[in-house]
Order: C-alpha cells, then sequence, then structure tokens
C-alpha cells in the first residue's frame, strides 16, 4: 500500500500488538511489531499506545511484559491489559455475585496496578468488560491512586449507561473506545457522545467508527476530547486515518483528534516524549 501523505502529526490509541506466534487467539490476527510499525509509518502515524489482545480467564502478566519488550526503540506506548472480577449486573443476583466474587490467580491485583504505574515502560492502561469484566472497588482506588488513563473497550457489550455507572465518575481519564457503540451501533456512540457534557474526564478514541455523522458530531460539539484510534492491526491504520481527514470540520480540530488531544492526557505520546 502506498504511503498516505497528509501534514498532520498523528497519534493512534487504539493498537493492538498480538504475540507474533499467534497464540493470542483465533480471533487475533497475527503480525509481528516490524510490520505493525511499517504500517504505522504508511499511515503518517508518529506513535502509537500498544496493548496485548484480551483473552479470558488468563493473567496479562506475561502479555503485559511482551508488549513492553517489543515497544523498546520503536515509536510505541505500551498499555497494561488488566482485568477484574465484577459483573455489571445490577439485579439482586448480580450485586450477590459480584459481593461473594473473588479474585482468581489470573486477577489484576491492586499491587499489580501499582507496579505497572510505577514501571516506567506502562504509561497507562486497558480494560475489555465484555471479556474481562470490571474492576472491583480495591482495584479501582488503585488506579484513582496512581491517576494514569484507562483505555475502555465499549459497546453493545459494554454500552455507555454501564461505563458510566462503573467507571466514568472515576478520577482517572477513561478513553472509551469505539464511540461506545462496537459493532456499529449509532445509537450507542450518539448517547457516548452525549455523556461527554457530564463527565469532564471522559474521552472517545474513533477506532471503528464508521458513520461519518457521529464522527463529525464529537468532534464538532466536543473538539478536546476525540481521540485518535486505527484499530490495528484488524484494519489498515490508513483507513482510519483517511475517515478522519474527509471529515468537514476544520484543520485545527484535525490537529486536535489526530494528536493535540491525546498528547494532554498521554505524556508518552508528546513530540519530546522519549527523546
Amino acid at each position: 500500500m502506498l504511503e498516505l501523505e497528509h501534514e498532520f502529526r498523528v497519534v493512534d490509541v487504539a493498537t493492538r500488538l498480538p504475540r507474533a506466534d499467534g497464540s493470542g487467539g483465533p480471533r487475533n490476527r497475527t503480525i509481528t511489531a516490524d510490520r505493525l510499525e511499517r504500517e504505522m509509518h504508511q499511515a503518517g502515524i508518529t506513535k502509537a499506545v500498544v496493548f496485548p489482545p484480551s483473552q479470558p480467564e488468563t493473567s496479562y502478566v506475561a502479555p503485559n511484559n511482551g508488549v513492553a519488550r517489543r515497544s523498546v526503540d520503536r515509536p510505541f506506548v505500551a498499555f497494561a491489559r488488566i482485568n477484574g472480577t465484577q459483573t455489571p449486573g445490577r439485579n439482586p443476583t448480580g450485586r450477590l455475585r459480584n459481593a461473594v466474587s473473588s479474585r482468581k490467580e489470573y486477577h489484576t491485583t491492586p499491587d499489580d496496578v501499582e507496579k505497572y504505574a510505577y514501571d516506567d515502560r506502562f504509561h497507562g492502561f486497558v480494560l475489555d468488560p465484555a471479556v474481562d469484566n470490571y474492576p472491583d472497588e480495591d482495584v479501582l482506588a488503585a488506579l484513582e491512586d496512581v491517576g494514569l488513563p484507562v483505555i475502555v473497550r465499549g459497546g453493545v457489550d459494554a454500552p455507555p449507561a454501564t461505563l458510566a455507572a462503573t467507571l466514568l465518575d472515576r478520577s482517572f481519564p477513561v478513553v472509551v473506545g469505539r464511540f461506545g457503540g462496537h459493532p456499529l451501533d449509532r445509537a450507542l456512540m450518539n448517547e457516548m457522545i452525549g455523556f461527554l457534557e457530564e463527565y469532564d474526564n471522559c474521552y472517545l478514541e474513533s477506532s471503528f467508527v464508521r458513520y461519518r455523522e457521529e464522527l463529525e458530531r464529537a468532534v464538532l460539539e466536543h473538539p478536546d476530547r476525540v481521540f485518535f484510534g486505527s484499530g490495528a492491526p484488524a484494519c489498515h491504520p490508513n483507513v482510519g486515518v483517511m475517515e478522519i481527514l474527509t471529515l468537514d470540520v476544520s484543520e485545527d480540530m484535525l490537529r486536535r483528534a489526530f494528536s493535540k488531544n491525546a498528547c494532554r492526557v498521554i505524556d508518552a505520546l508528546a513530540p519530546t516524549a522519549g527523546v
């Protein structure tokens, strides 16, 4: 694929880095770190947040360390994936199940959060509630103590109302992936955009948002709250970049969405970080 030429600095906050041996599971496309770096370069992306794919009932210690190791000397910013014991159920049965649930050996603990936060290889956290459930109160308290951003995969199985009830009122920045409406649920996307009025520490990332109307609405109504995400390697990052480039918004708003907004929240994405 030809390199995409544009004048914007672009940073990506939604890139999975599976293990190159394909052990991440059948749904996780195998890609090497070198190939991912080439594809990012082709799309004009200067830095990318990377994290391991989600896997049920799995400790993320080894996958996280693998991502951090392969980020060395590359324009990658490693985030640690975490999991939890809490389901989003608000009925009596769900509350009882959460009350009696306990961590297993593969669950993230408060100590894990602190270790990741004070390890200079990691710059934030990633959570996929559909696979990993939600952290318990002790882990959420630890996340608030360290204050690093948390990227959360939103969608029909982790809808905006549930994210609001479990995460959005916390003190750490929450970046809701896929506008909270994956796969292609416009009603959920618009609901999530509306939540930006209520939650000041909430941001949206644009991966797999294929509707121009919702993208433009978010950028126009909340120009400081939208981050670019490519969704690589599921799709080539050129696709996501082109979708933002073709929006009918000002160049200043494009610059914010492509890099300025994310750099304000994730320090390691700044042009001078790591120099």
